[in-house]
């Protein structure tokens, strides 16, 4: 004890001279005062000398420091003839409470804070944490000590708010042991009149759970507008709380509980979605979002807008991530519907049916593979089956089918396979890459297997989303049959296209199946150009230098890219085909890259087809009615046969090689519109080799570098109210996005809260993220409304601040973007003082 006693005298000494000391139990405090030893302390005893000691300390040394030691108790205030000098100066306590409490450097006013709570103190590691608080922050009254001591106990931070917050973590860990220690340490009673003050929460028989319980359903209840037993403090707590990373888990072990026990599934069920919108204190709430969106869609009974800015709002939803698939499935339904329901799905001819479907019909085909995309993702077929079943009737009825048989109207006219105005594919070399030749510059070619248009499209706005990257993109008409063998020699320089017997290309007399056939054929072009053809997967792999030595030494270079046909060409795996569509886009931006870094500058990306999908089994009126039938039958697809001798069909169309631009006399039969062919083995909702707009409208991406950085982030802006003044429990503003969300000005992710000048959190905060994409400012405007908490009424009459902050890259630290200054100047505050 010696050292805890010399410690609390020398810190006295610090602010007194003379110090009192008295032995009240007689319990061995002599030998410790016999003990001390303090540089420029006189030590003195009372022993029926106390004018003497006053003469001396106060006349002879005034200016000496004194400790004056009784063996006894301190006299009664009558008794003591050196009270005067006592109340002038300090009295020393040398038992246990005393001791901590000058350890602690608090006032003797603040003895009850240690006295009350002996078992508290008996931990080292439980003084040193408190030591810790007050040296931070000191204590002005016995509940502040008190306040930080159940934080300790809890190990929180300090505010009430966090001692909810561990114990809550606590409750979902099915562990007590802060509630023991906060018991033991005769902090229970404290604890439940510092809830009740704080929230709300009466209760004679004080319980955490139920506490927690009816937290869960407090703030349910007001979210919805209705009252509940505790107060506005408690939503504010819970928000921050469920919204903490730190907390995510115990809240969603909590809520998932509590859901049952206070029956939200039933009270969800007379719930309308607009009430519902802004609420995530359950996982059921987004379970009953989604059914009624499902329902409402699949009988279309609700408008695009009111579904798109549902599934907007839930993106703030906790349980977002558990159901983001769901979420963005619902989404492209709804644009899916909204784009076939403003499609005009008319031709007058050939040329104005592809343009109509490079312009906006393509987007029919887009949605509806994200949509099956996410659909799959989600791993929620059950909950989203309705809205399956709509949309894949209505893809199949009343888009691919109506629109191809639409174009086959057209197809049926046709002399010869080409469409005026738009370059046929055989035509890509000398048109298209030999361009580049003829100017001197290199180029590369990346030719994706079965890359689709609209799946170019989409990889057209992220490789465009690529700081200093550009691209265009152009339709370009596929080769009849559109299947690998011919698309591939077709995008070679190429002379006198030839089927063989078994399917096989020929292109200046020899074959071209084969990246070293490819680069032999590749060779027949410009004279003199040096020329490679290799796999876009072997080119991934090179390491840097290589990559530009590859560069160096050739003028042209083929990479054959295949992500999507070889998942979707196999019976197997042909149900992947969207998560094909997915990886190829992303193969491509990271391939685009990579090339440029090689010092590759002018790169075309094309395809040597498309393809039909169609997700659900095909049903028996999508097979071809007819069988083909001719002098010889070689080759049977799906999608076409290759024969000699082929005979017209009610159900297919006849073409001769020379109307296909081919050499040779075979003749091709292609079963009309989306019709499929019965063959055993293969599969029949992924095929390719037919005419429809799908298959054989295949993109030509051309992608350039350019000098400067040209991505940016949306600009976010603060309109505040007229007047600047805050006077009430929560404040809104509107948050507006001043550009619409494109390829170079991408979407911007904030946190908004309110804090003090100090830099203290008065609000709640908010997760924001600005990804408006539409061109009318005032859909790009997102209201928002702040909570303020207790705390800021420690601020009232000063002037806070509204930020915006961002994160710094991918760190946990965040710098200010924007702000607004508000005055804060609320008439009646809440009574803090307890």
């Amino acid at each position: 004890m010696s050292d805890r006693i010399k410690a609390g005298l020398t810190r006295l000494f610090e602010e007194h001279r003379i110090v009192f000391w008295y032995d009240a139990a007689r319990d061995m405090l002599r030998a410790e005062f016999d003990a001390v030893d303090l540089e420029g302390v006189e030590k003195v005893e009372i022993a029926n000398n106390e004018f003497g000691l006053k003469y001396r300390m106060l006349r002879v040394e005034p200016k000496q420091k004194f400790l004056v030691f009784k063996d006894g108790p301190e006299p009664a205030m009558a008794d003591n003839w050196l009270l005067d000098v006592q109340l002038a100066t300090a009295v020393f306590k040398a038992d246990q409470a005393a001791i901590w409490l000058a350890e602690l450097g608090l006032p003797g006013k603040y003895e009850a804070a240690v006295r009350d709570h002996m078992a508290f103190y008996r931990s080292a590691a439980r003084l040193d944490r408190l030591k810790a608080m007050e040296a931070e922050q000191p204590s002005d009254s016995v509940s502040a000590v008190r306040r930080k001591m159940l934080a300790v106990c809890a190990g929180a931070d300090g505010a009430l708010d966090t001692v909810i917050e561990a114990l809550l973590g606590e409750l979902a860990e099915d562990s007590d042991e802060a509630s023991r220690l906060m018991d033991r340490s005769g902090l229970t009673e404290f604890f439940w009149k510092q809830v009740a003050n704080a929230y709300g929460y009466v209760s004679d028989e004080p319980d955490f759970e139920d506490f927690a319980i009816t937290l869960f359903q407090s703030c349910y209840c007001r979210a919805l507008g209705e009252d509940g037993k505790l107060n506005a403090e408690a939503l504010l707590v819970f928000r921050r709380w469920k919204n903490n990373r730190l907390g995510s888990d115990a809240f969603e072990t909590l809520s998932l509980k509590y859901q049952d026990i206070l029956r939200i599934p039933e009270d969800l069920r007379d719930r309308e979605i607009k009430a519902l919108r802004p609420i995530d204190h359950f996982e059921e709430i987004d379970r009953q979002i989604i059914r009624t969106l499902v329902a409402e869609m699949s009988s279309q009974t609700v408008t695009a807008a009111e579904v798109l800015k549902t599934v907007r709002e839930r993106r703030q939803s906790h349980w977002y991530r558990t159901y983001a698939d769901v979420y963005e499935a619902i989404g492209y339904a709804t644009e899916f519907q909204q784009a076939l329901s403003e499609a005009a799905l008319r031709m007058t001819s050939p040329a104005e049916g592809v343009k109509r479907y490079v312009t906006s019909w393509f987007r029919i085909d887009q949605l509806y593979r994200k949509f099956i995309y996410h659909m799959q993702k989600s791993g929620q077929a059950s909950l989203l089956g309705a809205l399956f079943e709509s949309v894949e009737n209505r893809y199949t009825t009343s888009f691919l089918l109506t629109v191809n048989d639409a174009w086959q109207d057209q197809v049926a006219k046709m002399a010869d396979w080409s469409v005026p105005g738009y370059s046929r594919q055989s035509d890509f070399y000398i048109e298209q890459a030999a361009e580049f030749r003829r100017r001197d510059q290199k180029v590369v070619v990346i030719v994706s297997d079965a890359l689709r248009y609209e799946v170019a499209e989409e990889c057209l706005r992220e490789i465009r989303k690529l700081n200093r990257f550009d691209a265009d993109l152009k339709p370009m008409i596929a080769t009849l049959p559109s299947y690998t063998q011919l698309g591939m020699a077709a995008l070679l320089p190429n002379k006198d296209l030839m089927l063989s017997d078994n399917g096989a290309v020929s292109s200046f007399g020899n074959p071209t199946q084969g990246t070293a056939n490819r680069e032999k054929t590749l060779g027949q072009g410009r004279a003199g150009d040096r020329v490679k053809a290799m796999k876009a997967d072997d080119f991934m792999n090179m390491k840097a230098d290589d990559g530009k030595a590859l560069f160096r030494d050739h003028d042209v270079l083929y990479l054959y890219h295949n992500r999507i046909d070889i998942v979707g060409d196999k019976l197997a795996t042909e149900d992947r085909v969207t998560e094909a569509a997915e990886d190829a886009i992303e193969d491509l931006t990271k391939l685009v890259r990579k090339l440029t870094t090689a010092n590759f500058s002018n790169i075309l990306i094309t395809a040597d087809h498309g393809f039909l999908y169609q997700h659900r089994p095909l049903d028996e009126s999508e097979y071809s009615v007819a069988d083909p039938s001719g002098a010889e039958i070689l080759v049977k697809n799906r999608r076409f046969v290759i024969g000699r001798g082929l005979e017209d069909s009610a159900g297919m169309k006849k073409f001769t090689s020379e109307q296909l631009g081919l050499s040779g006399d075979l003749d091709v039969l292609i079963p009309n519109s989306i019709n499929r062919m019965r063959i055993k083995g293969a599969g029949s909702r992924f095929v390719h080799g037919g005419a429809t707009m799908q298959e054989v409208v295949i993109p030509v991406l051309r992608v350039g570098k350019r000098r400067e950085a040209d991505v940016g982030k949306v600009d976010v802006q603060i309109i505040a109210p007229n007047r600047n003044l805050i006077s009430s429990g929560q404040t809104s503003v509107a948050l507006y996005q001043a550009q619409p969300v494109s390829e170079k000005q991408q979407q911007r992710d904030l946190l908004a809260g309110i804090y003090a000048q100090d830099g203290t959190l008065i609000s709640d905060e908010h997760q924001l993220t600005f990804d408006f994409t539409s061109q009318n400012p005032r859909e790009r405007e997102l209201p928002i409304t702040f909570l303020l908490s207790r705390e800021a009424d420690r601020f009232n009459n000063q002037d806070v601040i509204l930020k915006l902050r961002e994160r710094v890259g991918k760190t946990s630290h965040f710098e200010d973007y924007t702000s607004h200054r508000f005055q804060l100047r609320r008439g009646i505050s809440t009574d803090f003082d307890f």
